[in-house]
Order: C-alpha cells, then structure tokens, then sequence
C-alpha cells in the first residue's frame, strides 16, 4: 500500500475505503447523505481491509472514522435481517456485524476510532472493537436495541461490559438514550474528548505518537492486556498470560528494540525503532471478546 488513497472496497450504497500517509492507515467508512449507516456489504468489507492492514508492513497505527461529519448512524435498518444472519449457521446471530467487528478486534496493530457526530448502535461496535476511542466534543454515541425490539448477541453485550461495567451497560442497553462526548467520557466508554475545531489535528498528533513508538512494545503490550481482559482469573488465566509473556519476552531478545531505545535513552536522541512483525509473529489470532454488536 503507497502513501495516499489506494483503492478501496467500494460497495452498494457504501464504500470502505482505506487511505495511507507514512506510516498511517485511515480506514473510512462511507456512505453519503445516510450519516454513513452500514449495509451489509460494508459490514463483510471490513474483514478484507483488516487483512490488508495486517499484512502490510508499513502500517504502524490504523485510524478508523466516518467520511463527513459523521462516524457512523449504525446498522442500515433496511439491510438488518440480512446483515444479523450468519450464514454458515443460518442463525440470526450477529452475522455480518460480527465478522467485521471480529476482523477488527483481531488486528494485532494498534487502532484508533475517530469519532466525531454520530456514533449509535452498531457503529459503536466497531469504534469498541478498537483499542483507544478519541472523540470531537461534537460526538454522540447511543446504544439502541430496546428502541427497535433487538437483541444483542451475547458477544457484543459481553464487550461492552468490559469496556464501561455491568451497571452503566444496562443503563445505556435499555435507555438507548443518546450521551454526548463528555458524558461518554465520564461513562468510560471513551479515553479522550478534544474541541471539534482542532480534532482532526490532535487524531493526528496521536495516530503520529504510536507510529514512532515500538512497535514490539505496543503489539506485545495489545496481546498482554487483552490475554488479562479475556482469559480470566485461576488455573486457565495465569497458563495463558504466561505463555504470552514468554513468547514476547523471547521476541524482545532478538528484535533489536530493546537496544535501540536503551540506547537512543542514554545518548539523549530519539529512538529509531525497526522492529515491525507481522501476523506470522503473533501467538495467535487476539481474541474473540465482544465480537458481533448487531446494532442499527
């Protein structure tokens, strides 16, 4: 992938498109004069641009956002039935939403959601599936299954739990009241709220932060917390988080970051760090937690 736009997966009514500077990915999601709204056919297009981000070597850091000034108003309402199906089970079970959420939370580099206007339902599944959510102050976020009559699979509620705890998740599930930027804030759904006039540079800013840093670091870092989140305490939990500080431990050995920043640490420089694993270094596939908000 060459710095600026390269081709996108552009879809009916919708259009995922991934754009590059340096060593920033943007992943955009697209669909005008509909707030962005997700059909089904953009849904199944994250998976294939996740795969794309892993594989290329020079992406360090991926921005997710919504073309115009929006992030995203959720799933289409007129594509939902075929977008909840899964259709390997037939079941109506998360379907597409959850295989381009999954796809998402499984990059093992880190991601970004940008967002700015709405971000409402199902489109707040995939701003959760990123690891850090930076918002404008013009941001609105609503969580809205009991204001259509939809269950939410248990994957999608589970993160959500995770990410704000069991009371405010239930608040937020039933109400399906809209909360501004600040108050997502406060509700920990969101790490950071910058004023709508310099957003966009303060994204930047941050997205360029993560781009110098290791990356040895970061994706070991990403692996740890969310073998932490996900495996849980006793037996099971504490075999799994050893085997991955093991196996990054052993990474950190020969990747030659360790040195540099040591290095770079005593000579009062910057750091150059060179190490940039791809999937084929990675323990396995990150896991499965939350995958599937099937909100509109």
């Amino acid at each position: 992938m060459s710095a600026g736009t390269a081709p996108g997966t552009t879809v009916p009514g919708g259009t995922v498109e991934i754009s590059q500077q340096g060593a920033i990915a943007t992943v955009t999601l697209s669909n005008p004069g509909r707030r962005n709204t997700m059909t089904e056919a953009m849904w199944r297009a994250l998976e294939p641009a996740c795969a794309r981000l892993a594989d290329d070597a020079s992406v360090r850091a991926v921005v997710v956002r919504g073309a115009g000034a929006d992030f995203s108003a959720g799933a289409d309402i007129s594509d939902l039935r075929a977008i909840l199906r899964d259709e390997d089970s037939g079941r109506h079970d998360g379907g597409a939403v959850a295989a381009g959420e999954a796809a998402l939370a499984g990059l093992h580099k880190p991601t970004i959601a940008a967002v700015q206007g709405y971000c409402l339902g199902g489109a707040w599944q995939i701003a959760a599936a990123c690891d850090i959510r930076l918002t404008s102050s013009s941001a609105t976020f609503g969580i809205t299954p009991a204001k259509i009559g939809i269950v939410y699979p248990t994957a999608g509620i589970e993160r959500l739990v995770r990410i704000a705890g069991p009371a405010t998740a239930k608040y937020l599930l039933f109400s399906g009241d809209f909360v501004d930027a600040e108050r997502a804030r406060v509700l920990g759904l969101v790490q950071a709220v910058h004023p709508a006039e310099s957003f966009w540079d303060e994204v930047d800013a941050f997205a360029e932060r993560l781009a110098s840093r290791s990356q040895l670091s970061i994706q070991a870092m990403k692996d740890i917390v969310d073998t932490i989140d996900s495996a849980g305490d006793g037996e099971h939990g504490g075999a799994e988080l050893a085997r991955a500080n093991e196996h990054w431990q052993q990474l950190m050995a020969t990747a030659g970051d360790a040195e540099a920043g040591v290095g770079a640490f005593l000579a009062k420089r910057t750091p150059e760090f060179t190490w940039n694993g791809g999937r084929d270094v990675q323990r396995h596939a990150r896991p499965s937690i939350g995958t599937g908000d099937p909100a509109p």
